[in-house]
């Protein structure tokens, strides 16, 4: 029996671009497997650029604590494919899809596929489809892969609701080089009749967005006309209408995720078919858990690097967006409690790593920069990044690998200090890898 690891690696071969976007092949694949995606619990569509994976596990949490069952579908994953497709157990809770399941619904998609072309993400798309429709729930969370017109996720025609969370210039090269461009791509998850959450935006992004709904008859519940929160006093204030909520402050800290968790009670309370209470809501706000997202790291081999008193901090965040949200965390973390603040990095290439760098000026000591070995695309070289890097006049230079990095650090700065690894989901699933003494799964 082969495993998930040989199944994948060769379903990467089928289709010699890793993104094609497109919704052909996969419904010609769908149809041969008998239309899963048609047989679905109620589905809530999430895309944008920022917070989809947060905004996700907000809502998992909710719907959890309010004794419902849970499918999730997430992506990239960190350290197994198996994180991708999250189950409803018996007990409630949804957890990642065990190998022997996954290894049989790959096999499955693979023979009826045949060989014909089709992308690594599709194929595996239609087999969380698949899986979603033999395994009972009450509900899917679909996060979208890249996009959302012509994301595989997309063929979901009729959502119980959709949401979308912050749009910021990211993979640019697919999706568009302005915020509208990419604002048009999210906003072809829109549905005639079905209601839209849309999140904190850009004017530019929301007037496409709004048109958009406008165009498809999609009812919009929009951050600042119809929906606001704000932190006040370690809690979180949600204000709708004639609703005022006082909630527990959100588990992800960082006050981005005031914004994204404001979005998950908006769409909470628009999922009037499901008992979600100002309580339940309450838990799920105060027991999300979302890894790799300004995540502490304890009681591991890296952070076991470090002098007493430091600290390892890790964010898979890699726009200038995501910097500008974790640059304002570190900040607020630097307030409460002072401490040398450095940083680890590693990017994809095609990444704009000036715009991610720029907002750390003034905050980090300096930047180490690391290699992302095994990444599906090129990453930047440690030397270049470094050169990227001191051209921002920071203080830069490379390292061999993340332990290499912390090591370095260690020796130049021996008082308690802060260390953060950044700039990449999968520089952040390796080193979660590292962290757990485990192997990563690179497909």
């Amino acid at each position: 029996m082969p495993t998930s690891d040989e199944i994948l690696a060769e379903m990467k071969r089928l289709h010699p671009q890793l993104i094609d976007l497109s919704l052909g092949r996969i419904e010609r694949l769908l149809e041969k497997l008998g239309n899963p995606h048609k047989k679905l619990p109620p589905v809530i569509h999430i895309a944008g650029t920022n917070g989809k994976g947060s905004t996700t596990a907000f809502l998992k949490a909710m719907l959890e604590a309010a004794g419902l069952r849970v499918h999730v579908y997430t992506s990239p994953h960190l350290v197994r494919f198996h994180e991708r497709i999250s189950l409803a157990d018996v007990d409630g809770r949804s957890r990642p899809i065990s190998e022997p399941n996954l290894v049989d619904l790959l096999t499955r998609v693979q023979r009826v596929n045949a060989g014909e072309s089709i992308t690594f993400f599709e194929i595996t798309t239609a087999a969380a489809f698949l899986a979603f429709s033999e395994v009972p729930a009450d509900v899917v969370l679909l996060e979208v892969g890249l996009g959302g017109r012509l994301d595989a996720t997309n063929v979901v025609s009729h959502p119980a609701l959709t949401i979308i969370t912050p749009i910021a210039l990211d993979h640019s090269d697919k999706l568009g080089d302005t915020l509208a461009e990419i604002a048009r791509e999210k906003a072809g998850i829109l549905k005639r009749g079905v209601p839209a959450i849309i999140s904190q935006q850009e004017d530019e992004a929301l007037d496409v967005i709004r048109q958009r709904a406008l165009d498809v008859g999609a009812p919009v519940v929009a951050w600042g006309y119809h929906f606001d929160a704000y932190e006040q006093r370690g809690r979180l204030v949600f204000q709708q209408e004639n609703i005022l909520l006082d909630l527990p402050k959100p588990s992800l800290i960082g006050r981005h995720q005031i914004i994204n968790a404001g979005t998950t009670v908006a769409a909470a309370l628009q999922l009037r078919q499901f008992p979600l209470n100002e309580h339940v809501i309450g838990r799920g706000l105060a027991e999300a858990e979302w890894p790799a997202r300004m995540q502490r790291l304890k009681h591991g081999a890296l952070s076991d690097l470090l002098s007493s008193g430091s600290e390892l901090w890790l964010d898979g965040g890699h726009n200038p967006a995501c910097a500008i949200a974790i640059a304002q965390t570190l900040a607020d973390l630097e307030e409460r409690s002072s401490s040398p603040l450095y940083l680890v990095v590693g990017m994809m290439g095609q990444k704009d790593a000036a715009g991610f760098l720029g907002p750390f000026s003034g905050l980090a000591k300096s930047i180490v920069t690391v290699p992302i070995p095994g990444a599906h695309e090129s990453p930047y070289e440690p030397e270049t990044l470094a050169r990227i890097a001191r051209d921002l006049g920071f203080k830069a230079s490379a390292a061999t690998d993340v332990p290499a990095a912390i090591r370095q650090i260690e020796s130049e700065e021996t008082t308690p200090k802060r260390i953060l690894i950044c700039g990449s989901l999968y520089l952040a699933g390796q080193v979660l890898a590292l962290q757990q003494g485990v192997a990563q799964q690179l497909n």
